[in-house]
Parts: structure tokens; C-alpha cells; sequence
């Protein structure tokens, strides 16, 4: 990890660019969730995810990026192979809201004006805050009162991009999410009908996705305006 930092640093140092190019775009796919219900795949998009992207490149390498994804999650119990989860029977459904801002380092050079460097595997380093839906209170047996909560993850991912024409552009991407909660699933250690699973396990969310980018700004690219 010291040495993607170090790689990202340096790329920021040595290159610099001769114009401000944004990109806009949009990401459709799947996502799912990791935690005490259901199957345990970490990539096994079960539910619908939309994302709005928007970009800012210092230059070939390195972009400045904010996305705001709203994203279904579930799981089920019954699609486990998890015997004891098969017994147990629980299954829930729940919708996340995340607004993340970080970082797109790109392991080669990206210049859509450029055939040699229109394509190129990345990396994303970011901070995510989400919103979700948490039981606040049982009013009687098996009948809950539900609040919202917003709270902060670990995002992370990795893509691949590459031209698609002019000026637009087509990625795959999977981004994770490890929480600080254990509660997407509404596992409530309060509340005895909602207490099972791994207390001190967190749960994770996954997006997986395939986005279609417009690049704008003059010079189109990094190549000289004159």
C-alpha cells in the first residue's frame, strides 16, 4: 500500500497538465451486500446500482473524482450455503445513498486525442459517506419503527477504461466498501428478535458497474493548444 501512495505522489509531482479537463458521466450495474444474512461472495451483484460521476484530471495519471451512487442492497438467507443461515431463515432489503470524493490514479498516461493512451487500468482511493435505514425502536412483536443514519466507510475499487469514440469514453469498475457498522442488515443488539450474526464482524457493500464518460474542456486533452 506505501507503494501505490508513493507512485501516486510522484505522478502528481512530475506531471502537470496544460489544461483543465472535466468529464462527466453516468454508471450502471449491481450491488450486494457482505455481512450476517445471505450469501457470503464478496462480488455477487444481486440488486440495482446508479451512479452520477464527475472528474476533474491534474493530468494524464491522476483525476480528482466525486460520485454519488444510489444503490439497492438484500439478502436472503435461503441463497446461502451456509447451513446454519439456512435454518435461521432471516432475509431483509434496505437502500443506500453514498456520496464519495478521492482520488483516480491511472497506471499509464489517458489522452483520448492520443491513440497510443486511450486506454488504461486505475485504481480509486476515496472517502465515502452513505445513508441508510436502521430500526430505531420494536413497538410490538416483529413490528419496528425504522429511522435513517449516515455514517462513513472505506471505499476502494479498481476499472479499467477506454475510448469508445471521440470524445467519449466506456469502464468497468468494481468498487468496495468496508462500514464502521454491523447494521445495514438492521441487526439490532437492542432489540432480541433483531440480535444474531457476528456483533463485532461489520458489514461491506459491493458496486459493480459499467459507466459511459463525456470528456469536455479545451485543449480536448493534455496535447499543446497552439
Amino acid at each position: 500500500m506505501k507503494k501505490i501512495y508513493l507512485l501516486i505522489a510522484f505522478s502528481w509531482i512530475t506531471s502537470t497538465s496544460i489544461a483543465q479537463i472535466n468529464e462527466i458521466g453516468i454508471m450502471v450495474g449491481g450491488s450486494n451486500y457482505i455481512g450476517d444474512i445471505g450469501s457470503e461472495y464478496y462480488i455477487n451483484p444481486n440488486n440495482f446500482m446508479g451512479s452520477l460521476i464527475y472528474k476533474w484530471n491534474k493530468n494524464p495519471r491522476i483525476a480528482f473524482r466525486g460520485t454519488f451512487t444510489y444503490a439497492q442492497i438484500s439478502a436472503n438467507d435461503a441463497k446461502s450455503k451456509n447451513l446454519e443461515r439456512l435454518n435461521r431463515g432471516l432475509r431483509f432489503t434496505n437502500s443506500i445513498k453514498e456520496l464519495a470524493l478521492g482520488l483516480e490514479f491511472n497506471f499509464f498516461e489517458y489522452n483520448l486525442d492520443d491513440y497510443k493512451y486511450t486506454q488504461t487500468p486505475y485504481i480509486l482511493v476515496e472517502l465515502a459517506a452513505y445513508n441508510y435505514s436502521v430500526v430505531t425502536n420494536e413497538t410490538a412483536p416483529n413490528q419496528y419503527e425504522y429511522g435513517n443514519k449516515t455514517s462513513f466507510a472505506i471505499p476502494f475499487g479498481i476499472g479499467y477504461k477506454t475510448k469508445l469514440f471521440q470524445d467519449f469514453a466506456i469502464a468497468l469498475e468494481i468498487r468496495a466498501r468496508y462500514t464502521f457498522n454491523d447494521n445495514l442488515d438492521y441487526n439490532n443488539q437492542k432489540i432480541d428478535n433483531l440480535k444474531f450474526g457476528n456483533p463485532k464482524s461489520n458489514d461491506w457493500y459491493m458496486l459493480s458497474g459499467i459507466s459511459l464518460v463525456y470528456t469536455f474542456g479545451r485543449p480536448a486533452c493534455y496535447s499543446s493548444p497552439y
